[in-house]
C-alpha cells in the first residue's frame, strides 16, 4: 500500500515520541500537520514533509506544501530546512533553483538541511521542514459544530499541474490544456488564504495526499465533529476536469495543496468569503459541521475509511 497510514496505526507511531516537555503545545495527532512549541515566550510552529513522486517540479512543490502546513495552523512560514537527495547532479541545479525561488517568493529564508546525490533513486527525494511563529492558532482540531466548511481555489489544484507536466504526453489532451493546467503551479500557496481567513477561522486544513475528501475526513477525526459536505459544491476547475477524466483520476481524492479548507462561525463566513474576494483568491462554502461523529458524510453517505490517494497507480 502507498500512501499514509491509517488512524489506528498511527496511533501506534505517535504513542512512541521520547520524553514529555512542558513546552510542546500542540505536539502529534491524527490529522495535525504542525507542532507547536513554547520558545522565548513565543509560539513556534514546526512541520514536515516529503516529495517523492513528482519530478518535473518536485522542488517548487516541497516548498509549498511545507509552508502551506505552517500557514494553515496560523503561523507566517519564516524558514525552512532542506533535505534533497538526487539522481544525478543535473536535477540537482534545477531543484536547488526551485527551491531557491519558492522560498524566495514567500519571504522564506532556507537555513540548512542535507544534500545527497543518490544514483539509486528513479526521482529526486525531498524532506522540508518549515517554521514560523504564531499569534492565533488554527489546528486541524479546532472545528466547532454550527460552523461552515469553507474552501478556497478548488479540488485538485496541485494533482493538475503535476498531471499536465509528468503526464501530459500520456493523456492525449491539447498543449493549450496541458499549459492551463501547468500554470496551477502558480497556485500552491495557501500563505494569502490563511492569513485572511486565520482572522476569522478556529480551524484550517490545506488537503494534500488524498485531496480535500482526505483533508476533511482529517479535519473530521481531527476535531472529533461531524463535517456534511456535497461534491457539487466542490469546486472543480475545467484543466481539472480534463486531466483527471483522461487519466481516470477522482479530483476530490488527488493532491490538493493549493486549496485550504477553514471553519468558520456562520455569522464570520460573509465577512470571510469578501476579504477573500477582494484579494482576488476565489472561495465557496461546502459544507457544515455538525455534532456526532467523528465522521466525514459525502452526498448523505458516511465516508468509513480514509480517502487514498488516486494518482498514485500512475506511478506503479
Amino acid at each position: 500500500m502507498t500512501g499514509k497510514i491509517g488512524p489506528e496505526e498511527l496511533s501506534r507511531v505517535l504513542a512512541r515520541t521520547g520524553v514529555d516537555r512542558e513546552e510542546v503545545l500542540l505536539g502529534p495527532a491524527y490529522g495535525e500537520d504542525a507542532a507547536v512549541l513554547s520558545v522565548g515566550g513565543e509560539r513556534l510552529v514546526v512541520s514536515s514533509d516529503p516529495i517523492s513522486l513528482a519530478a518535473d517540479r518536485a522542488g517548487t512543490i516541497a516548498v509549498h506544501v511545507a509552508a502551506n502546513d505552517i500557514a494553515a495552523s496560523g503561523a507566517d512560514p519564516a524558514f525552512l530546512q532542506s533535505v534533497v537527495f538526487v539522481p544525478d547532479a543535473e536535477l540537482l541545479e534545477t531543484i536547488t533553483e526551485q527551491l531557491d525561488r519558492e522560498a524566495g517568493s514567500l519571504g522564506v529564508a532556507i537555513v540548512g538541511g542535507h544534500t545527497e546525490i543518490a544514483d539509486y533513486l528513479p526521482r529526486p527525494l525531498l524532506v522540508l521542514t518549515c517554521l514560523g511563529i504564531a499569534d492565533r492558532l488554527t489546528p486541524t482540531s479546532g472545528a466547532e459544530p454550527g460552523h461552515r466548511l469553507l474552501l478556497t481555489k478548488g479540488a485538485a489544484i496541485e494533482a493538475t499541474a503535476i498531471l499536465a507536466t509528468d503526464f501530459g504526453e500520456e493523456s492525449g489532451l491539447p498543449a493549450e490544456t496541458l499549459e492551463r493546467g501547468e500554470a496551477f503551479f502558480s497556485e500552491l500557496s495557501v500563505v494569502p488564504d490563511a492569513r485572511i481567513l486565520r482572522e476569522h477561522a478556529t480551524a484550517m486544513h490545506d488537503p494534500t495526499e488524498a485531496g480535500v475528501l482526505g483533508g476533511l475526513y482529517e479535519l473530521a477525526h481531527a476535531s472529533e465533529v461531524r463535517i456534511d459536505v456535497e461534491r457539487e459544491a466542490i469546486g472543480i476547475r475545467e484543466p481539472t476536469e480534463a486531466l483527471c477524466s483522461a487519466m481516470g483520476v477522482d479530483p476530490l481524492r488527488a493532491f490538493g495543496s493549493g486549496a485550504l479548507l477553514a471553519s468558520v462561525p456562520s455569522e464570520a463566513v460573509g465577512e470571510a468569503l469578501s476579504a477573500l474576494s477582494k484579494a482576488g483568491i476565489e472561495a465557496s462554502e461546502i459544507g457544515r459541521v455538525r455534532e456526532g461523529g467523528p465522521a466525514l458524510v459525502l452526498d448523505g453517505e458516511t465516508v468509513a475509511d480514509p480517502p487514498r490517494e488516486s494518482t498514485y497507480p500512475l506511478w506503479e
